[in-house]
């Protein structure tokens, strides 16, 4: 097919040109007079510092003025949930944890509550391993929230804050790494419960991290909360209230921050959140300031449910005890990166052919889980994700859809930006913090 079936072309003396437009592009900007109207149309991302990754916003804006906000999205699009129909219930752990890639462990916490909500199992997951979950969960909202004050705070001019945000992040990717193996895309929480037990080294890190962080967060108040720009840019800045939330479907810190105190921990729990004593931070002004305080106080509350499940932490197993669903893995890191220990390899080669074959099929073959569907929501850091599964009776999921907090909050984008300043616009959409991973599934 040549070029001049879906471009037009000229001739020139340096050869032919072709054009090629950018999809609606010519539809935005079509009837806008800019020089008698004082009307401009910008295209802000999707390569932008400020975007969170690939967002594309089309701006229309009169002087500094934001007239109409649209938000364009799918420059990360992976497949991802298209891809799990091609592999095994337990493969899929793997590919869910690379969709929010701040919030691994979330993606596959609520993916493996589904699956084991197909099989009925629920009642069988071990408390050491709802624990362990509960533990990884809660620093994972702290490692995303502190991308978040990082980020955000670069974005309106603290680059101080960025420096000292990410340095206590690196501090959980390490705990992360000490229990995992890996720092990110962990593939650890499994269908029927994790994939290996916490080490005593890293239980001694996490009690290093929680004397570090309170003091750190106060240094996060010190810098920003009394600082003048700060809180020009932050109070009254794009406001969303409660009714606006609800009617967009926006969850998460943003909602909370508008002073309805909706969290799924609460309100529908999950891998026991019920039995942990924990506050939900709320605020009534629905701004960006609204939105860093409650993330503030969300860190704290974390910290307190990481010293719960740290403090309830009884010995036991963490895979369920029945053996056609437990996934065969003792995993050790040697010269290779992370694996199978040597000596779990040798206890099944050496026992009787019987457990090789099933142990073979099912690496290999994965377990069938009954026919029906599910929808299971969790509490992310950016709001509700919700995994709906449909399974017809297979070993691969027939079809699983994420409901990703990113991708609905961000439908919040025009409604906080439009008739504000373009400079609000930056400090608006990262007030949302969206994850294009997520959003782009």
């Amino acid at each position: 097919m040549s070029a001049s079936n879906y471009a037009t072309e000229r001739d020139t003396t340096e050869g032919k040109v072709f054009t090629v437009t950018g999809g609606d592009w010519d539809e935005v900007v079509s009837g806008v007079d800019p020089i008698n109207e004082g009307r401009i149309v910008v295209n802000m991302g999707p390569q932008h510092p400020s975007t969170h990754g690939v967002l594309r916003l089309i701006l229309e804006l009169e002087g500094e003025t934001v007239r109409e906000a649209r938000s364009v999205v799918g420059y990360l699009h992976t497949g991802i949930e298209k891809n799990l129909e091609y592999r095994n219930w337990v493969q899929g752990s793997t590919f869910v944890t690379r969709m929010d890639y701040l919030a691994p462990i979330f993606n596959e916490t609520a993916y493996s509550l589904a699956v084991e909500k197909l099989l009925g199992i629920e009642d069988q997951i071990t408390e050491r391993a709802n624990t362990i979950r509960v533990l990884m969960m809660e620093l994972n909202r702290i490692s995303s929230h502190l991308v978040w004050v990082a980020t955000t705070g670069m974005e309106l001019g603290a680059i101080s804050v960025m420096l000292y945000g990410f340095r206590e992040r690196e501090y959980i990717l390490e705990i992360f790494e000490l229990i995992t193996g890996l720092r990110m895309n962990h593939a650890y929480v499994r269908p029927g419960g994790v994939a290996q037990d916490v080490p005593d080294e890293a239980i001694v890190k996490i009690r290093e991290f929680l004397k570090l962080m309170p003091k750190k967060l106060k240094e996060y108040e010190d810098l920003l909360s009394e600082q003048p720009i700060w809180t020009q840019r932050t109070q009254g800045v794009a406001v969303l209230d409660v009714t606006g939330c609800v009617a967009l479907g926006v969850t998460g810190p943003v909602l909370r921050s508008a002073g309805l105190a909706w969290d799924l921990r609460k309100t529908m729990p999950y891998c026991g959140y019920e039995s942990y004593e924990f506050d939900v931070p709320t605020h009534p002004d629905g701004d960006v300031w609204a939105r860093y305080l409650v993330r503030l106080a969300e860190i704290r509350e974390s910290l307190k449910l990481v010293e719960q499940a740290l403090d309830r932490l009884r010995p036991g197993p963490v895979m369920v005890a029945d053996k056609k669903i437990a996934w065969p893995a003792q995993l050790a890191i040697g010269v290779d990166g992370m694996g199978n220990s040597l000596e779990h390899v040798a206890k099944i080669m050496g026992q009787s052919m019987e457990s090789l074959i099933h142990h073979f099929k099912l690496v290999t073959e994965g377990f069938r889980v009954p026919p029906g569907q599910v929808y299971v929501g969790i509490e992310a850091p950016r709001g509700e994700l919700g995994v709906h599964a449909v399974s017809d009776g297979g070993t691969r999921p027939y079809r699983v859809h994420y409901r990703e907090p990113s991708f609905v909050n961000l439908q919040a984008l025009p409604a906080m930006a439009e008739g504000g300043l373009i400079a609000d616009v930056i400090a608006g959409g990262a007030s949302l913090d969206p994850v294009m991973g997520g959003c782009d599934r």
